[in-house]
């Protein structure tokens, strides 16, 4: 658990250790806000485009490999994004980490339904989930120290350091979970009709896009409420860095709060709860955005609901899309949602900076995160029927 932990914890750090220093990634290569956003976004299409090849590449040649590779060029890369020039190779090597940082995402998630199934598997997310959470909790809290200490190129050396150690963790450390025997052969023909199978399968497709719309309202906050709660609400990096910390207790609360409901209530409830609870903590704040009533106390108590609801989504989504598989096409399925999940978290989240000047408020960032909240509960209720359906 603390080996997968720390593979799917590389993504999130990448993601959130230097959010605190948007603002002078800005003014040091001379780029507008919505540029330097632009790195979080190349990521995450990254990690998405990454994840159709590393999964179906793992079905077929095992786990380490594919593993060992991807961890490596994600090092590489950390250690060049100290170097970059300007904004557009900044881009372009943020890309080039979410891409090889697919790895540790799709693959974590494959050997897990390589060992477990059922209530052991969402047992076993929901506990993974905590240890990832120390990476959100700690990536801009960290961060924010940093930049007490040095440039935000420190945040990649840190960034590229922890990959480095996760190398070595995977080298000596993870045994491969996927037999010879249990391996598909790859070829387009397969794969394509593999994807196919999945696209069609109700119990996948449910809660993949329910993950996906999901992650990408928590994703629209974690992207644009760094500018929010600097510019607009005066807040410094640090300050911020410890309201997102807060936040983040949320969510890690919420995970192991469903793990101790694993066995009592079931998978779909669980998910259902979390989404409407995420829904209502929305909405809460909307009419903070306009109502005027938003500060920064307020604001860190309604987020915190928000994630503490995540907390439920998250494991539960993911549990109910790979256990709906076979073993064998773990890799597959697991790539096909994880890149449903940065594709729309990338995409979506983009949309709270289409304003007039081109920044992310916090009425434009609510309102997104509003619409995203209504569409995935009505995914989750409308292809959730059409799954029981199949079953029956």
């Amino acid at each position: 658990m603390l080996i997968l932990g720390l593979l799917t914890a590389t993504g999130p750090l990448a993601t959130d250790l230097y959010l605190p220093a948007f603002p002078e990634i800005a003014e040091d290569l001379g780029a507008s806000e919505a540029r330097i956003q632009l790195t979080l976004t190349a990521m995450m299409v990254g990690l998405a485009l990454g994840q159709l090849v590393i999964g179906p590449l793992s079905d077929a040649c095992g786990r380490r490999g594919p593993l060992l590779v991807g961890v490596a060029v994600f090092t590489v890369a950390s250690f060049l994004c100290m170097l970059v020039p300007s904004a557009g190779v900044f881009v372009a090597l943020r890309f080039v980490q979410g891409v090889a940082g697919a790895a540790g995402a799709v693959i974590s998630r494959a050997v897990v339904r390589d060992l477990f199934e059922g209530d052991d598997a969402a047992r076993f997310f929901s506990r993974l989930m905590l240890v990832i959470g120390l990476a959100p909790l700690l990536g801009p809290i960290l961060g924010g120290q940093l930049l007490l200490v040095g440039s935000w190129q420190l945040c990649f050396g840190v960034l590229g350091s922890v990959s480095a150690l996760s190398f070595v963790v995977v080298f000596f450390w993870l045994p491969e979970s996927l037999p010879r025997e249990r391996r598909q052969a790859m070829n387009v023909a397969g794969l394509l009709a593999t994807v196919w199978r999945l696209v069609r399968d109700a119990r996948f497709v449910g809660p993949a896009l329910t993950l996906g719309v999901s992650f990408a309202m928590m994703f629209t906050y974690i992207s644009a409420f760094s500018f929010v709660s600097q510019n607009e609400f005066g807040a410094s990096a640090q300050v911020y860095s410890a309201m997102f910390a807060i936040n983040t207790v949320g969510l890690i609360s919420g995970t192991q709060v469903n793990g101790f409901l694993i066995g009592r209530v079931g998978t779909s409830r669980r998910l259902a709860a979390g989404l409407v609870s995420a829904l209502v903590a929305v909405v809460g704040l909307v009419a903070l955005a306009f109502s005027g009533a938003a500060g920064l106390v307020p604001l860190t108590a309604v987020f915190f609901v928000m994630m503490f609801s995540m907390g439920f989504v998250l494991p539960n989504a993911t549990t109910l899309a790979i256990s709906s598989q076979v073993p064998s096409v773990a890799g597959t399925a697991s790539a096909l949602m994880g890149s449903l999940q940065f594709a729309l978290g990338g995409g979506l989240a983009a949309l709270a900076g289409l304003t007039a000047t081109g920044e992310a408020t916090l009425v434009s960032m609510t309102t997104v995160m509003l619409g995203l909240g209504v569409v995935s509960v009505l995914v989750f209720v409308v292809v959730g029927r059409r799954a029981a359906r199949c079953a029956v």
